[in-house]
C-alpha cells in the first residue's frame, strides 16, 4: 500500500530536494506541501509528516504530528539534545515516532563519527562550520550533533580542554565542544572538526558541494525507516552500520 506524505516546507531547498526524491520513490506519494506558513491541519490523515520547515515551526510540527499519531521525520536544523527532550515525552506518549536527521549527507555522517572516534585520544578538540549567508540558525544543527558525540566518546576521559570558553570569540560552547559558525556567500556547507594534542593536530573535514546529490541517499534511507519508527531516533547513523552507538 502506498503510504502518504505530508511535507512541510515543501518550497524550500532543503524541502524542493526531498520532495524529488519522494516522487520517485516506490511506495510513497506525497499528497500535501505545506510552506512554513500553513496551518498544520493540512497533515491530516497523512502516513508520514517529513519536516523541512524552519527552527520556529518545526517543534510546532513534531508536536501536531504527535498529537495526530503520525510518524514524522523531522531534516529542519537547529534541534540540539536539549531541544529535542522537550517533545520526547509527547511522541512517546502518543505510541509514534519522530526520526531527527541533522544531515542527509552519508559523507557528514562519516565525518561526524570519525571525529567521535578519534575525540578520545586528543585533549582538545573545536569545531569550524560554515554555510551560505542566507542559512538562519547557528551554529548548524550538523555541529550540534557532531559537538554531542564528541562529547559523549569523551565520557571515560572528560570533557575536552576548552581555555577561555567564556570569552565571546571562542565560539559557542556545545556539549563542552567550542563551536564556530561562518555565514557567508561563496559556501554551501562544510564543517572542520579540529582535533589536537602534543606536537600534533587532525582535522575532519566534509564538504557538501552538490546537496542534492549529497542528500538523496540519505533521504532514500531516512524516509521509508521513518514511517515504521517508534520513540525518538538521531541521526542517520541508526540506518547505516558505521560502528557508532547513536544518542538522543
Amino acid at each position: 500500500m502506498t503510504k502518504k506524505v505530508a511535507l512541510v516546507g515543501g518550497t524550500g531547498k532543503l524541502g524542493s530536494i526531498i520532495r524529488q526524491v519522494i516522487d520517485d520513490l516506490e511506495g510513497f506519494e506525497i499528497v500535501r506541501v505545506l510552506t512554513s506558513s500553513s496551518d498544520l491541519s493540512e497533515i491530516d490523515g497523512a502516513d508520514l509528516v517529513v519536516d523541512a520547515s524552519t527552527p520556529q515551526v518545526s517543534v510546532e510540527v513534531v508536536r501536531a504530528s504527535a498529537e495526530r499519531g503520525i510518524n514524522v521525520l523531522v531534516g529542519t536544523s537547529g534541534w540540539s539534545s536539549e531541544r529535542i527532550a522537550l517533545v520526547r515525552p509527547l511522541v512517546e506518549a502518543a505510541g509514534t515516532g519522530a526520526v531527527f536527521i541533522p544531515n542527509f549527507s552519508l559523507g557528514s555522517v562519516l565525518g561526524s563519527a570519525l571525529a567521535a572516534a578519534a575525540a578520545p585520544f586528543f585533549p582538545s578538540a573545536e569545531i569550524i562550520e560554515a554555510h551560505r549567508d542566507t542559512k538562519i540558525d547557528s551554529p548548524s544543527g550538523t555541529a550540534v550533533r557532531t559537538a554531542e558525540l564528541i562529547s559523549a566518546s569523551r565520557s571515560e576521559v572528560g570533557p575536552v580542554s576548552a581555555p577561555y570558553i567564556d570569552q565571546r570569540a571562542r565560539g559557542q560552547e556545545v556539549a563542552g565542544v567550542p563551536v564556530h559558525s561562518l555565514r557567508r556567500p561563496g559556501v554551501i556547507a562544510r564543517q572542520d572538526a579540529v582535533l589536537s594534542g602534543p606536537g600534533e593536530s587532525l582535522t575532519i573535514t566534509h564538504d557538501t558541494v552538490d546537496p542534492a546529490q549529497a542528500y538523496a541517499p540519505g533521504i532514500r534511507l531516512a524516509v521509508p525507516f521513518a514511517v515504521e519508527a517508534r520513540g525518538v531516533v538521531v541521526g542517520l547513523e541508526n540506518m547505516i552500520d558505521i560502528g557508532i552507538q547513536a544518542r538522543a
